[in-house]
C-alpha cells in the first residue's frame, strides 16, 4: 500500500463549463474481455440512447483488456462506423487496469463505465452523471440495494452481494450501499487525485476507489437502478470474492496503520465547510463525544476483565494499577485513531506519554476510591469493589475526555487566515484564463446528432 502522505488536493466543486470544440463532456468506458457476441449490440444500444437523450457531447470507449477472440475486430469496426466510438487495446487482463488506463488518458470532464451486458437500465445514466456535471457530487454509483431499486437476479448472487457490502460496512466503515454494481461515474479532476492511490487492477478496483474517495471526504451520489441479472455472465464468483476479501484486508490494514492518510485531503477554502474555521464553534464535538463514549465503554469492559484476571494472583491496588495501565494504552490508541482522527505514526509516542499522564490522574481517582472503601470496610466483597471502580472510572472518564480534547489531541490552529471564497458566476459564461466559453444548448431531438460534430 502506498504511503504518500501528500496525495494531492481535491478540486473545488463547480458546475462544469462547456468543453472546447470537439471535446465530449462524458466518456463512457466499456471494459471487455472476449465479448465478441455482446459488444456490438451493447455499443449500438448505448449510442442510440445517448444520441436521443444526452444533452452534451459524449464518447463511448471500448477498453479491450487482452481479448483472445474477435472482440478487437468488432471494436475496431464500431469505431470506424460511429464517430463517437473509440477503442483501446490493452495487452494485460484486468477491469481495473482497463479503467485506470482509459480514464487517466481521457480529456472528458466526466468519466463513467458500465458492463457490456447492460444489466442496468440506461434511463439511469443521465441521473448518474448529472450531479457530477452540476458540481454537486464527486462520484456517482448505481445501487441495486436502494429501497426503490428494482432488481431481478438469483438468490445466490443476491446473498453474496448483500454479504459483501455488509463486510465493507463492518470492516471499512463504508457508507455507500452497493460497491459492485457495474455502473459508476467520477469527475476527471477527482479521478486524477484518487487513481494514483488505487492499487487493484481487477474487480476490486472500484470498491477500493469508493472507499478511498469516501475517506478523502468526496461526496458520493447514489442512483437507484432497474437491474436484470445476465445469466450468461462470465464472472467467476468464488475467485472474485476471494480477491475482493484480500483487497478488503489490504485496504483496511493500510487505513488502520495510517499509511494512507486520506481523511483531510485539502479543498480550496469555501468549497468544503469542514475547512472553515469559525470562531467560538467547537469542531466535531458531537462526533467526538459519540466516538469517545464507544471507546470508553469497550475500554471499561476491557479494564474490568483485566482487573478480575489480575486480582486472582495479586492485591486490589496492584491489580487496579496493571489493568488501568494496559487499558489506558489501548484507550489512547483507539481514541487517537477513531475519536480524534489522528493517523500515521507522527506524534504517537508523545500522545501515549500524555495519555499516561491522564492515566495517572485516573489511577489517583480509582486508587483513592479503593483506599476509601478499604478504610470503611475491612473485607469488601468483589462486587462492591467493581461497583466503586465503575463509579470512579465514570468520574475519570469525564476528565479524560476534556484533557484529550484540550491537551492531547487539540484542534490544530490555522496557520494563516483563509481567504474568502470567490464569488460564483451567475451567468452562463465562464472565464477560464483568457478564454470565455458557454454551455452548449441541448440538441434538437429531430436533428441528426452527428451534424456539427
Amino acid at each position: 500500500m502506498r504511503t504518500d502522505s501528500s496525495p494531492g488536493s481535491l478540486p473545488a466543486r463547480e458546475h462544469l463549463p462547456a468543453a472546447g470544440a470537439g471535446t465530449p463532456v462524458l466518456d463512457v468506458v466499456i471494459p471487455v474481455y472476449n465479448e465478441e457476441k455482446d459488444l456490438r449490440p451493447c455499443v449500438l444500444r448505448l449510442h442510440d440512447h445517448l444520441t436521443r437523450t444526452f444533452p452534451y457531447g459524449f464518447r463511448i470507449t471500448v477498453a479491450d483488456n487482452a481479448s483472445t477472440d474477435a472482440t478487437p475486430h468488432v471494436a475496431a469496426r464500431l469505431a470506424a462506423e460511429l464517430p463517437e466510438v473509440t477503442s483501446r487495446r490493452l495487452e494485460q487482463k484486468g477491469r481495473g487496469r482497463a479503467l485506470r488506463t482509459v480514464w487517466s488518458a481521457s480529456d472528458a470532464p466526466v468519466l463513467a463505465y458500465m458492463d457490456v451486458d447492460l444489466s442496468t437500465d440506461l434511463n439511469a445514466l443521465l441521473p448518474l452523471v448529472a450531479p457530477l456535471i452540476s458540481g454537486h457530487s464527486d462520484l456517482a454509483i448505481g445501487s441495486r440495494l436502494a429501497r426503490s431499486s428494482r432488481v431481478v437476479r438469483g438468490t445466490k448472487r443476491e446473498f453474496i452481494s448483500r454479504s459483501y457490502n455488509l463486510i465493507l460496512r463492518g470492516s471499512l466503515q463504508a457508507r455507500f450501499s452497493d460497491a459492485q454494481c457495474g455502473f459508476k461515474a467520477i469527475r476527471r479532476d477527482v479521478a486524477q487525485v484518487l487513481l494514483p492511490l488505487v492499487e487493484d487492477t481487477g474487480w476490486f478496483f472500484d470498491t477500493e476507489m469508493l472507499v478511498l474517495a469516501e475517506r478523502a471526504g468526496c461526496r458520493i451520489h447514489e442512483v437507484p437502478v432497474d437491474w436484470v441479472d445476465d445469466p450468461d455472465s462470465t464472472v467467476h464468483i468464488v475467485r472474485t470474492a476471494t480477491e475482493d476479501l484480500k483487497g478488503v484486508w489490504r485496504v483496511g490494514k493500510a487505513l488502520a496503520t495510517g499509511s494512507l492518510p486520506l481523511d483531510r485531503l485539502a479543498r480550496p477554502f469555501g468549497d468544503d465547510p469542514r475547512d472553515r474555521e469559525l470562531a467560538g464553534v467547537p469542531q466535531g464535538l458531537a462526533r467526538q463525544l459519540v466516538g469517545f463514549c464507544a471507546v470508553g465503554a469497550l475500554s471499561t469492559l476491557f479494564y474490568l476483565l483485566l482487573y478480575s484476571a489480575f486480582r486472582g494472583f495479586t492485591g486490589s491496588q496492584a491489580a487496579n494499577a496493571l489493568a488501568l495501565l494496559v487499558s489506558a494504552v489501548a484507550n489512547t490508541a483507539a481514541n487517537r485513531r477513531l475519536t480524534f482522527g489522528v493517523r500515521g505514526r507522527g506524534g504517537a509516542v508523545r500522545h501515549q506519554a500524555q495519555g499516561l499522564v491522564v492515566f495517572g490522574i485516573g489511577l489517583v481517582l480509582t486508587s483513592g476510591s479503593l483506599a476509601a472503601l478499604n478504610a470503611a470496610t475491612a473485607d469488601p466483597g468483589h462486587s462492591t469493589e467493581l461497583a466503586v471502580l465503575i463509579a470512579a472510572n465514570l468520574a475519570a472518564t469525564v476528565l479524560r475526555f476534556l484533557l484529550f480534547r484540550a491537551w492531547v489531541f487539540p484542534d490544530p490552529a490555522p496557520a494563516t487566515q483563509p481567504l474568502p471564497a470567490q464569488p460564483r458566476h451567475p451567468d452562463p459564461y465562464r472565464t477560464r484564463g483568457d478564454a470565455t466559453v458557454r454551455l452548449r444548448p441541448v440538441r434538437d431531438a429531430h436533428t441528426d446528432p452527428r451534424d456539427g460534430r
